[in-house]
């Protein structure tokens, strides 16, 4: 199973959009929280081998394999 491709252009709008709009924070408030959190969530999504450094979404989640062709990654890694 492939995990879905990650769309921070999407998490950030939803993020500001929240902020605003049901915790009535200023927009530069918002924007601030919005890109903390999607630069985490896209460290989150990137494999911690040094060869490797691709996203989630380009490995095979059951077997966590590399999708790109010319990687020597053999497993995904988190930490």
């Amino acid at each position: 199973m492939l995990e879905k491709q990650f769309n921070p252009d999407l998490l950030y709008n939803r993020i500001v959009h929240y902020y605003m709009d049901k915790k009535g924070y200023s927009i530069d408030k918002a924007n601030s929280i919005a890109q903390s959190v999607v630069k985490r969530e896209a460290q989150r999504r990137i494999c911690k081998n040094d060869k490797c450094k691709h996203f989630s979404h380009d490995h095979i989640r059951n077997s966590e394999t590399c999708l790109v062709l010319d990687c020597d990654c053999g497993k995904f890694q988190t930490k």
